[in-house]
């Protein structure tokens, strides 16, 4: 069918609510599903910030987050900066901050997790690195929160959707983390998997 002459080929299953399994003309395809979602909306998330900003979506009522003094103060000191990410905080009295807007990309999340992973990226970057490469590290963190959960099932079309996504976007064959995407099998080598060649 035609639509195995696309790379990724045509989607046949999905397999532990994970992996989709993907036929090609010339064998066979496995995506990680979240791993590869999650590359798709980073590059979304990096394409808009380049071109517009980050789209941000008000909550309806704030988020209010507890956090220690040294966290609240080191996302307040580059609240700026969060709000060109979709991230719109301000002190909320005491150690407590108020989430007004988060990345409209995400759809619904947890700011309170969004702002721990936000704090976890910083710790781990410590003050080596760049503004711009903490804002990418950022992201990174962010993309995790808007994508397409392990144990989640799709539909057919969903994980054809995917496959077409993939293909359009450069760097979709890792992840942020620099893992694979997806294996590709070739027929010849399922072949010898089974002592046919």
């Amino acid at each position: 069918p035609e639509e195995t002459q696309h790379p990724l080929g045509a989607a046949r299953a999905q397999v532990h609510e994970n992996y989709i399994i993907a036929q090609t003309a010339t064998g066979m395809v496995i995506v990680d599903q979240h791993a590869a979602h999650e590359r798709l909306v980073y590059e979304r998330l990096k394409r808009q910030m380049a071109e517009t900003g980050i789209k941000a979506q008000a909550l309806l009522i704030p988020e209010i987050v507890e956090l220690s003094a040294s966290d609240a103060s080191r996302l307040l000191e580059i609240a700026d900066d969060l709000t060109a990410l979709g991230l719109t905080i301000e002190p909320f009295g005491g150690h407590a901050i108020a989430v007004r807007e988060t990345p409209a990309i995400l759809g619904n999340v947890s700011a309170a997790a969004l702002l721990r992973d936000v704090l976890d990226e910083l710790a781990d970057l410590g003050q080596s690195q760049s503004l711009q490469s903490k804002m990418e590290a950022i992201l990174s963190r962010m993309a995790c929160h808007g994508s397409i959960r392990s144990g989640r099932q799709m539909r057919a079309e969903e994980m054809n959707a995917l496959l077409r996504e993939m293909e359009a976007t450069p760097h979709s064959g890792q992840c942020n983390h620099g893992r694979p995407t997806y294996v590709e099998l070739k027929l010849h080598d399922i072949e010898r998997l089974f002592g046919r060649r």
